[in-house]
Order: structure tokens, then C-alpha cells, then sequence
């Protein structure tokens, strides 16, 4: 993964497009932050991360949804706000008749009723029953071989949704040609794929561009600057304090493209 300079790297410490909120009480299941083989969530069953941060479960955004999604969510937010869905595409409409669990090797949401996939991480088949999925503080939920917790399958950090957090991948890989980018839900209470999506320059310029409906381009951060440790288009970024630490308020917008709120975008040398 190539970073905006070789010194230097970024990340968001909050983006989400679309706010979620929801009223409903939830479980927490034995598992604490684990799915081992022969688990499964269903209902208002979850996982919680060991420090209590982040929750993995089924949840219906907003009043008027009827569908309900996998998702992620932070735990002491009064406010519920998702920060990765699974199933954002395929929604459900009763999680009691569906389950989140283990199957050769991934995790899969099926159907109780006729066991059909209706989402999976999608791997080559494995039949090792030593696979589990765990849910870390940092909100990232992994796939991992148990006798080996360094082994990782498949990670959230690499599919993202709207949000980007601390440590997820985002940014464009010069071998594979692929880039990282954010989708914005649809609406404020459907996280299907929406019109906007924020990426970085694929031509090799150190820069970030917010995209709407037919690739319409909304901002870009301009390309970075090195010697003055700051973006182009982004002159209201200061230093905050002696040293290396830095902070960009940009905006941010919601699914219809409208300005919703703001963002801090960090940037720190690497440790050597």
C-alpha cells in the first residue's frame, strides 16, 4: 500500500455518510468478542469487542427501515452509528430467520429456513475447524486461524463501507492498480451503495477526490505538499501543536451529497 509520501500516512479518524440510529435493545451472546466454529448471531444476539467499543450484530437503521443488516456499531454512542456493514446490498426483513456464522471457512449470513447465502466473505473453501472471527477494539473485524492469531483470512479493514477508521486500508496500491474508496449509503436509513464516493488519485498524485452521481466530481484535496506538510485545496490546515501532528477540517457529506458535518483528517511521520 503506497502512503501520500514516504514519511508521511493518513487516516480518518471519523467519515460516515449516513448517521444510523436505532432504538432497539441488544444482547451480547457468551462468545464475548469470538465466533468459533459451531457459533452463529441471530435475533438480538452480538459480540463485543474486549474493551467494550464496538458491537457486531443485526440492527435496522432509523424509525421507518424495515430491513435489518450486519453490521458494526460503536457501544457507548447513545446516538447508534454504523461504521461497516456487511450486507448492505441484500437486507433482511426479520433477523430471527436469519444467522451470522462459520461455514468452510467464512463467515456467512444464510437464511434458517433453506440455509441460502445471503452474504460471505467469500474465500476459498476451508475446512478447518480452527477459523474464528473476532471483533477488536479498533473496530475491525478479522478472520483468523485460532492455533495461529497472527494468520489472517480476511479482514473488514480491507472491505470497506462509508467510514474509514484508524488503521483500515485506504489508498491506492501501485502493484494491483486497485484503490480503497468509501461509498455513501443511499439515504439516511439505507445503507445499500449510494452516489458518492471518496478515493485516492489512482494517476499517482498525492491527492483525494470526492466523486457524486456520474463520476461528478465534487472536491479534491489537491495534490500534497510535502515542505509545508499540507494539501493543495486544504489552507485552512494547521499545526496543532509542536511537532508532527497535524489537522485538516474538511467536509463531509451525506448520501443526498449535502454537507453534513466535518471530519478530521490526521497526518503523522511514520515511527522509524
Amino acid at each position: 500500500m503506497d502512503s501520500i509520501t514516504n514519511n508521511s500516512w493518513v487516516f480518518l479518524s471519523v467519515l460516515v455518510f449516513g448517521f444510523v440510529m436505532c432504538s432497539k435493545p441488544y444482547h451480547t451472546i457468551a462468545a464475548g468478542d469470538t465466533l468459533s466454529s459451531g457459533d452463529s448471531l441471530t435475533g438480538d444476539q452480538t459480540i463485543t469487542s474486549r474493551g467494550d467499543i464496538f458491537v457486531l450484530g443485526f440492527f435496522k437503521p432509523g424509525n421507518t427501515s424495515k430491513n435489518y443488516y450486519i453490521g458494526i456499531w460503536y457501544k457507548k454512542v447513545s446516538l447508534q452509528t454504523a461504521v461497516w456493514v456487511a450486507n448492505r446490498d441484500a437486507p433482511i426483513t426479520d433477523p430471527s430467520s436469519s444467522k451470522l456464522t462459520l461455514s468452510d471457512g467464512n463467515l456467512v449470513l444464510l437464511s434458517k429456513e433453506n440455509e441460502t447465502p445471503i452474504w460471505s466473505t467469500n474465500l476459498a473453501s476451508n475446512t478447518l475447524n480452527t477459523t474464528q472471527v473476532v471483533l477488536g477494539d479498533d473496530g475491525n473485524l478479522v478472520l483468523r486461524d485460532s492455533s495461529n492469531p497472527h494468520v489472517l483470512y480476511w479482514q473488514s479493514f480491507e472491505h470497506l463501507t462509508d467510514t474509514f477508521l484508524p488503521g483500515a486500508k485506504f489508498g491506492f496500491n501501485k502493484k494491483t492498480n486497485q484503490s480503497k474508496k468509501l461509498t455513501s449509503w443511499r439515504g439516511q436509513e439505507d445503507p445499500s451503495t449510494g452516489l458518492y464516493n471518496l478515493q485516492p488519485e489512482s494517476t499517482g498524485k498525492n491527492q483525494y477526490i470526492l466523486y457524486g452521481k456520474n463520476s461528478k466530481l465534487i472536491w479534491d484535496s489537491g495534490e500534497w505538499n510535502e515542505e509545508n506538510k499540507t494539501f493543495l485545496n486544504s489552507p485552512e490546515m494547521r499545526q496543532k501543536e509542536k511537532g508532527d501532528k497535524l489537522e485538516d477540517r474538511l467536509a463531509c457529506f451525506d448520501s443526498g451529497g449535502n454537507y453534513h458535518g466535518r471530519l478530521s483528517l490526521h497526518l503523522r511521520n511514520k515511527e522509524k
